[in-house]
């Protein structure tokens, strides 16, 4: 499924010669949007072809992950489990947009400590886990996997061999692997970190193959689900500006980087880019929420 590639008109492009494409991975879908969407195709694939009918996966309050799997579940006719970080959500679920989404499209959750949801991939819990749910087609907190990255290298079409760099925010790594083995060896990739430190090169060394990349780490805010007024603004009038709605934990941390190395002559003049919208937009309103807690401006 390719979707269209919206360029972008600001004056700062003009003044430095860059040519700034969106590829609107947002609009693929109305609830299972962007990246998501990518990675759980074969995944979803899978368990039909090992006769699974129940999902379970990881993640927290606001999850994008959560969402998209319970949403993409009800549409394949499968059942979905969310292992959920932070006990105290048991009886708050139904004021937080991302959750209630998930459980109206028939999602289980299954709440547990901070403490022990660190111990996700340990055998024991996993073990703990069957005998609570019986069997189930595991899928990772994210979404990556082998088949996720298969998934998102899909991202990348014909039509998108003229751009001489590919950009996207980073989260596990999975959807930045598949943009690595999908992009032409004349085209750079470069990954915008939502999160503080090294380990996601790692992680996206097991499923990259190619060496056309790198992250640029310098745009996360002080690390996962941080932001500050400046970058929700930023958020707000990106959306006046070109009509393209984002949000403060990873698109808009994509695209405030982005204009910024633009205007810091980081890119030759000429160089043609395409910046991938991995979605995630169903985020806003729990978002605003956060913002409101915090007496900061509220995302248009």
């Amino acid at each position: 499924m390719n979707v269209a590639n919206q360029k972008i008109d600001l004056p700062l492009l003009d003044e430095k010669g860059i040519s700034l494409f969106v590829k609107r991975e947002d609009t693929i879908h109305p609830l299972i949007s962007g990246n998501k969407y990518r990675k759980l195709k074969y995944n979803i694939q899978e368990a039909k072809k090992k006769s699974v009918s129940t999902l379970l996966t990881f993640g927290g309050a606001y999850s994008n992950h959560i969402a998209a799997t319970a949403c993409a579940g009800k549409e394949q006719e499968l059942k979905t489990i969310g292992v959920i970080r932070g006990e105290e959500l048991v009886g708050k679920w139904r004021a937080n947009p991302t959750l209630k989404l998930a459980k109206e499209h028939g999602m289980r959750f299954h709440f547990v400590s901070r403490e022990n949801y660190r111990k996700k991939e340990a055998p024991e819990f996993l073990k703990a886990l069957k005998k609570k749910f019986g069997d189930f087609y595991l899928i990772p907190e994210g979404g990556t996997n082998e088949l996720a990255v298969k998934g998102c290298k899909e991202i990348l079409n014909a039509k998108d061999v003229n751009f001489d760099i590919i950009c996207s925010c980073v989260g596990t790594g999975g959807t930045l692997a598949g943009l690595i083995n999908a992009a032409r060896p004349n085209q750079t990739v470069l990954g915008f970190p939502a999160l503080k430190g090294d380990f996601l090169k790692n992680d996206i060394r097991k499923f990259a193959q190619n060496e056309n990349w790198e992250l640029i780490s310098d745009y996360h805010f002080g690390g996962y689900a941080k932001f500050t007024a400046e970058l929700v603004n930023f958020v707000s009038d990106f959306k006046v500006q070109t009509e393209i709605p984002l949000e403060p934990i990873y698109t808009g941390k994509l695209f405030y980087g982005l204009l910024d190395l633009i205007s810091k002559d980081y890119f030759k003049k000429g160089t043609k880019i395409l910046a991938i919208h991995s979605g995630g937009l169903q985020g806003i309103s729990g978002m605003n929420i956060v913002l409101k807690e915090k007496n900061l401006p509220q995302l248009k």
